[in-house]
């Protein structure tokens, strides 16, 4: 009887032994079953956010992290002039021609954008950014601040050129403005409203090229913008000086300016502008190595208005255009094969009614040495078309 008892216990024994082991080796399986999927579950989220982040970047934004470190913000303090009337409920003009207005002059800060183009710390803005500053603070996208000096400017194309010290700077590389397409995606970079004051980070907005070759001429205040670039990229006051990239990164324009509908020029209306950078290159030697553009240049030929009386002489059957009365020997007129008689009736596609009109060529088109003029004229009762190439004068 008693061994009956033994035998039982010892078999109810391994049977409790089995099941626990049995629930151990479950319960281990499970763990490493919950390992297995947690590992899965991450390796899938990593996937997703990978195909999240790949979905994201584009063209675009891979420009914008390419310049964006190159660029920077303009703080300026200007001495501006300014007008006290005593007639400040009542201005006449005949008080005002009676008492004379007197001027005075204020310092004014204003703000601005510009990029950094040589590692050694050269910086591109416009003129009207800088004009007439006493001091002039850069703000990089490291957050460091540097005084700037001038290097040059020029006016009338509104582009100066600053330098800062130091070396191994972020800089960006000048597109081709020539071969711009309407419709392509641009980028403009800058520091509007001051906002990259607030976190050394220049604002970036995007659209597309709206039109190419846009005209101004010589406005009022003596600058000229020519072949401008228009954009749909919001440009707010603070942009001026900033780069308009392209897609690959690359600066195709310097903004400028905007047509808006507010008093104050400050708001955007999809209507901004910016100087094309061939236009740029084409001035940066310039202010690199003497401070200013050289404008000084010869045609070595004298024209004088066609009247009728000379049409009859040469039996025209045109009235308008100038005659050419001078051709200078060894001349950029001679090499262009004028001569003394030939009619210039059209210039650069311009038709020409008289000096006036040529003069006003002159003055809209900026011209300076090396710039090319496509010239129409009358010989012999044939049209002939000649390229005359401007001499720079030292």
């Amino acid at each position: 009887m008693h061994r009956l008892l033994f035998f039982l216990m010892v078999i109810f024994l391994i049977d409790c032994s089995g099941e626990k082991r049995a629930e151990t080796e479950t319960q281990a399986s499970t763990a490493s079953m919950a390992a297995a999927a947690q590992q899965t579950t991450a390796q899938e989220r990593n996937g997703v956010n990978d195909a999240i982040s790949n979905s994201r970047s584009n063209a675009i934004t891979n420009a914008v992290s390419k310049v964006s470190a190159a660029v920077c913000g303009i703080n300026v303090t200007q001495i501006r002039e300014f007008v006290r009337t005593p007639f400040t409920f009542y201005d006449d003009p005949f008080f005002r021609y009676l008492i004379p207005q007197e001027p005075y002059y204020q310092r004014v800060k204003s703000l601005g954008s510009g990029f950094l183009i040589s590692s050694d710390g050269y910086i591109l803005t416009n003129e009207h950014v800088v004009h007439q500053a006493v001091e002039i603070v850069v703000t990089l996208s490291d957050g460091s601040q540097q005084s700037a000096t001038v290097v040059g400017t020029d006016f009338i194309t509104d582009v100066a050129l600053l330098k800062i010290k130091g070396s191994s700077y972020p800089y960006l590389k000048f597109g081709d403005s020539e071969g711009i397409l309407i419709g392509e995606w641009v980028i403009a970079i800058g520091n509007p409203f001051g906002l990259f004051e607030i976190n050394a980070k220049p604002t970036v907005t995007v659209g597309v090229v709206s039109a190419v070759d846009r005209d101004f001429g010589r406005l009022d205040n003596e600058r000229v913008y020519q072949d401008m670039i228009q954009t749909d990229a919001a440009i707010n006051q603070g942009n001026s000086g900033g780069p308009l990239v392209n897609s690959n990164g690359e600066v195709i324009g310097m903004n400028a300016f905007i047509y808006t509908s507010s008093k104050d020029n400050s708001g955007s209306i999809g209507l901004g502008f910016a100087i094309p950078i061939n236009r740029i290159k084409g001035v940066l030697n310039d202010l690199r190595e003497y401070g200013e553009v050289n404008r000084r240049w010869t045609s070595g030929i004298r024209v004088e208005d066609l009247t009728p009386l000379v049409a009859r002489y040469f039996r025209l059957n045109t009235d308008h255009g100038v005659i050419v009365t001078e051709v200078d020997r060894n001349s950029p007129a001679a090499r262009a094969g004028l001569e003394v008689g030939d009619i210039i009736i059209e210039v650069n596609g311009q038709k020409i009614l008289g000096r006036n009109d040529i003069w006003q060529i002159i003055e809209n088109s900026d011209l300076r040495g090396g710039d090319v003029l496509n010239l129409s004229v009358i010989r012999d009762r044939k049209v002939l078309k000649l390229t005359l190439k401007l001499e720079g004068l030292k």
